[in-house]
């Protein structure tokens, strides 16, 4: 469970606030046109598909299963997300379906982990720079309790992985997790990541673009 999955900060923190209060807080987007340049391989909506797993965007009907995740005290133990009551989750799973390009600098891409049908997690990139090369995003993953240990996490972040280098011409892709989060340096450290940083509880991971080519030669 990597930071990059709790969203930017209009989805954040708003544990023992009202719902009314969070449904005021979902503001329109600025129309694209004012918000900067635009990357012509930019995506919209994407979906991926891996032997196991389909990649898609999030939709209201995951309600339910959404509201497992955030109230579950498993998930988010090394996530800013506070717990959720149902209400809440339903108005951050709605923040979560606008959340469905990479286009512009800092757009969050967030799609809904799915097996057989079933929603049992998030992998989420966040486009931190455009220019080529030197390209930046970030990635993230949740997998719920119930379905870890059978090498979902690591099938999605591979897949979101290779959206990124493959698809967006990403230079590095960050994980940024708490020091804490033992299982996320295991996952990273799997995947290839390399350590850069660990300061004040925050470690950042880093793959870059050669790296990534390097242990994907036989594919």
């Amino acid at each position: 469970m990597s930071r990059t999955s709790e969203g930017p900060p209009d989805v954040g923190d708003h544990s023992g606030h009202s719902v009314v209060r969070l449904l005021r807080s979902m503001v329109p987007q600025r129309p694209r046109f004012m918000r900067g340049t635009r990357i012509d391989d930019g995506v919209r909506a994407p979906v991926i598909r891996t032997e196991r797993l389909l990649l898609r965007p999030h939709r209201l009907a995951d309600a339910d299963a959404w509201y497992a995740l955030q109230s579950d005290p498993r998930v988010v133990e090394h996530l800013s997300w506070p717990l959720r009551t149902r209400a809440e989750s339903f108005v951050h799973l709605a923040h979560r379906t606008r959340h469905d390009s990479l286009e512009h600098r800092d757009d969050f891409l967030a799609l809904a982990v799915e097996l057989d049908g079933r929603l049992i997690g998030d992998a989420s990139l966040h486009l931190r720079s455009l220019e080529r090369p030197g390209r930046r995003l970030e990635i993230g993953w949740v997998i719920g309790p119930d379905w870890q240990g059978h090498g979902y996490a690591r099938e999605a972040a591979e897949a979101m992985l290779r959206f990124a280098f493959v698809d967006l011409s990403a230079s590095v892709v960050e994980a940024h997790m708490t020091s804490a989060n033992s299982a996320s340096k295991v996952l990273a450290d799997r995947l290839g990541f390399e350590e850069v940083s660990n300061d004040d509880g925050q470690r950042v991971m880093a793959m870059t673009d050669e790296r990534w080519r390097m242990l994907h030669r036989a594919d």
